[in-house]
Protein backbone atom coordinates (compact mmCIF):
# COMPACT_ATOMS: atom_id res chain seq x y z
CA UNK A 1 0.00 0.00 0.00
CA UNK A 2 2.27 2.76 1.33
CA UNK A 3 5.16 0.93 -1.26
CA UNK A 4 6.20 3.43 -3.35
CA UNK A 5 5.96 6.17 0.10
CA UNK A 6 5.32 9.48 -0.44
CA UNK A 7 4.92 11.02 -3.31
CA UNK A 8 4.30 14.89 -4.72
CA UNK A 9 1.09 14.75 -5.43
CA UNK A 10 0.28 13.53 -1.64
CA UNK A 11 2.15 16.25 -0.18
CA UNK A 12 -0.06 18.67 -2.46
CA UNK A 13 -3.47 17.16 -0.49
CA UNK A 14 -1.50 17.39 2.58
CA UNK A 15 -0.89 21.05 2.32
CA UNK A 16 -4.03 22.19 1.14
CA UNK A 17 -6.10 20.31 3.73
CA UNK A 18 -3.99 22.01 6.30
CA UNK A 19 -4.47 25.35 4.33
CA UNK A 20 -8.12 24.47 4.78
CA UNK A 21 -7.99 23.64 8.14
CA UNK A 22 -6.53 26.42 9.59
CA UNK A 23 -6.79 29.43 6.93
CA UNK A 24 -4.02 31.47 6.00
CA UNK A 25 -4.29 33.66 8.35
CA UNK A 26 -3.18 31.35 11.23
CA UNK A 27 -0.42 29.63 9.38
CA UNK A 28 2.81 31.80 10.06
CA UNK A 29 1.45 32.26 13.65
CA UNK A 30 1.21 28.49 14.06
CA UNK A 31 4.30 28.15 12.45
CA UNK A 32 6.37 30.65 14.54
CA UNK A 33 5.20 28.54 17.59
CA UNK A 34 6.16 25.26 16.26
CA UNK A 35 9.44 26.74 15.42
CA UNK A 36 9.86 28.47 18.77
CA UNK A 37 8.65 24.86 20.56
CA UNK A 38 11.41 23.17 18.27
CA UNK A 39 14.18 25.84 19.52
CA UNK A 40 13.03 24.98 23.39
CA UNK A 41 13.01 21.56 22.78
CA UNK A 42 16.20 21.03 21.24
CA UNK A 43 17.99 23.67 23.47
CA UNK A 44 16.60 21.68 26.39
CA UNK A 45 17.52 17.81 24.77
CA UNK A 46 21.12 19.49 24.66
CA UNK A 47 21.06 20.99 28.45
CA UNK A 48 20.08 17.35 29.45
CA UNK A 49 22.55 15.57 27.13
CA UNK A 50 25.39 18.15 29.02
CA UNK A 51 23.78 17.43 32.40
CA UNK A 52 24.19 13.69 32.39
CA UNK A 53 27.39 13.71 30.75
CA UNK A 54 28.71 15.64 33.47
CA UNK A 55 26.63 13.79 36.14
CA UNK A 56 28.68 10.71 35.16
CA UNK A 57 31.04 11.69 37.95
CA UNK A 58 30.23 14.37 41.04
CA UNK A 59 32.77 13.37 42.89
CA UNK A 60 35.25 15.10 40.55
CA UNK A 61 33.55 18.25 41.16
CA UNK A 62 33.28 18.19 44.99
CA UNK A 63 36.26 17.17 45.35
CA UNK A 64 38.14 20.22 43.33
CA UNK A 65 35.71 22.46 45.46
CA UNK A 66 36.67 21.04 48.87
CA UNK A 67 38.99 22.95 50.72
CA UNK A 68 42.29 20.90 51.76
CA UNK A 69 44.29 20.78 55.28
CA UNK A 70 47.85 22.17 54.83
CA UNK A 71 48.37 19.03 58.42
Amino acid sequence: MLRNGLEPWHLLIVAIVVIVLFGSKKLPDTARSLGRSMRILKSEAKALKEESGSGAAPGERNRSTAPVDPG
